[in-house]
């Protein structure tokens, strides 16, 4: 109301000029907070203000747009968030990354898909890409015994041939961890390893795959290093990532590991950028129909997913819950085609065949991981149990030694009073350490 008496007193002036000149001398405070603003706020900008810079010039150079990608007029939103969560479900799928030193040179593959052209064999005796300690740490983490945060529950949703369910954490440092539970109907365990593990058959169902290569492979543990591009519509360019896949089977449960792994053999460059942060292991298992007859006709898949995808982890969480289950209930059809395709009696790709290359272990081998996990627990809560055991004050001693000493002083009830309530902070010191 203030700034509307003032401006109608400007308005009541005589002639133009002296309206004019109220006015100038009105609004230029307003200016220059504005300016001061501005300055102040470019000077102190956060570090992620960059980025979002670097992805707007990242999308005026970006490729000419898939025809799927034209679905995307609908809401540019949903897109980049249903781009983010589609990595809940498809091992290795997503192509986020953060924006690291690179070099200039732009690196280039042709747009298709060489799941064949495998450069070498893992030489025997070296180190794998993916090792027993990965298989540990992810029977950890299905067994919800690896010491990380509770899970919070995000969602429930299905479709007839398909249930899902996802959660999320926070750690203390670190991007947002995802666990997500799907039951798909009708399909063996078998049918679904293949179908995540087929570079070849992946473009007709995942049009963001550019190139997939595979660099490196081993015969005997089915262990492979695979180069992937994507791409990447409106706001970024394409991406690209190294990563390390294994198998383990025990039974009919397959442990499928997928992490990033640093590959010299494709040095870094501007372009396409690299993602370092990335992991999605899952298992998958025959389970009861949720048809209530009781046989084992459906799969399960139990996926683990977080990589740091270069934007502020709040707004990322944002765009996952939006686009989530808009991008995973895609997934069904591409599997039933998958069926399809196999059961007509087609030639297996050379991805498929390298699925079934997997290191058996037994049920043995996987309980002495969650012993192994049990000891460590039990040892952390035995010495944190310990710990205050040689440093705590008894505040019985403390408290007797307060009540002598304020015994010994005749000085009233206020000298009295501060003895007592200084051995009583003395007391509660000696409980916390």
């Amino acid at each position: 109301m203030v700034l509307v008496s003032v401006f109608l007193e400007i308005l009541r002036k005589p002639t133009i000029g002296d309206v004019l000149k109220e006015l100038m001398i009105f609004i230029a405070p307003l200016w220059i907070a504005v300016i001061v603003g501005v300055l102040v706020g470019w000077a102190w900008k956060p570090k992620w203000a960059n980025i979002g810079r670097e992805m707007m010039i990242d999308c005026s150079v970006s490729k000419d747009s898939t025809p799927a990608s034209s679905d995307s007029s609908s809401t540019s939103f949903n897109l980049i968030s249903s781009l983010n969560s589609i990595k809940f479900l498809l091992p290795s799928c997503i192509s986020w990354i953060t924006d690291d030193e690179a070099q200039s040179d732009p690196f280039s593959l042709p747009p298709t898909v060489d799941s064949n052209c495998s450069s070498s064999q893992i030489p025997k005796g070296k180190t794998s890409f993916v090792t027993n300690e990965d298989l540990e740490h992810f029977v950890n983490l299905v067994e919800e015994k690896d010491g990380g945060p509770a899970w919070i529950h995000m969602m429930d949703c299905s479709t007839p041939t398909m249930f899902y369910q996802a959660w999320q954490r926070d750690l203390e440092a670190g991007p947002t961890e995802y666990r997500s539970r799907t039951v798909f109907e009708d399909t063996t365990p078998e049918m679904v390893r293949d179908f995540f593990w087929d570079d070849e058959f992946r473009p007709k169902w995942d049009n963001m795959l550019v190139s997939a290569a595979t660099m490196e492979e081993c015969p005997t543990t089915g262990t492979m290093v695979v180069h992937w591009v994507r791409k990447f519509p409106f706001f970024c360019s394409d991406r690209e990532y190294m990563f390390g896949r294994r198998i383990w089977e025990s039974g009919r449960a397959y442990y499928c590991v997928t992490k990033g792994v640093p590959y010299a053999s494709v040095p870094r460059k501007n372009k396409p950028r690299r993602v370092d942060l990335y992991y999605s292991s899952w298992l998958i298992r025959a389970v009861e129909s949720r048809r209530g007859d009781g046989q084992l006709t459906a799969c399960e898949v139990l996926l683990f997913h977080h990589e740091d995808m270069g934007i502020p982890w709040k707004i990322a969480k944002v765009g996952v819950r939006q686009g989530m289950w808009g991008t995973v209930k895609k997934i069904d059809p591409g599997l039933r085609a998958y069926q399809k395709e196999r059961t007509s009696g087609n030639t297996l790709s050379h991805c498929a065949f390298m699925a079934q290359i997997n290191s058996k272990i037994s049920a043995d081998y996987l309980r002495s991981f969650e012993s192994k996990s049990n000891d460590s627990s039990e040892l952390e809560t035995h010495n944190s149990s310990e710990k205050p055991s040689g440093k705590n004050i008894p505040k019985l001693l403390v408290v007797g030694g307060a009540i002598a000493l304020a015994c010994s002083f005749d000085r009233g009830l206020l000298t009295k009073a501060v003895i007592f309530g200084v051995a009583r902070r003395f007391a509660n010191i000696g409980k916390r350490l």
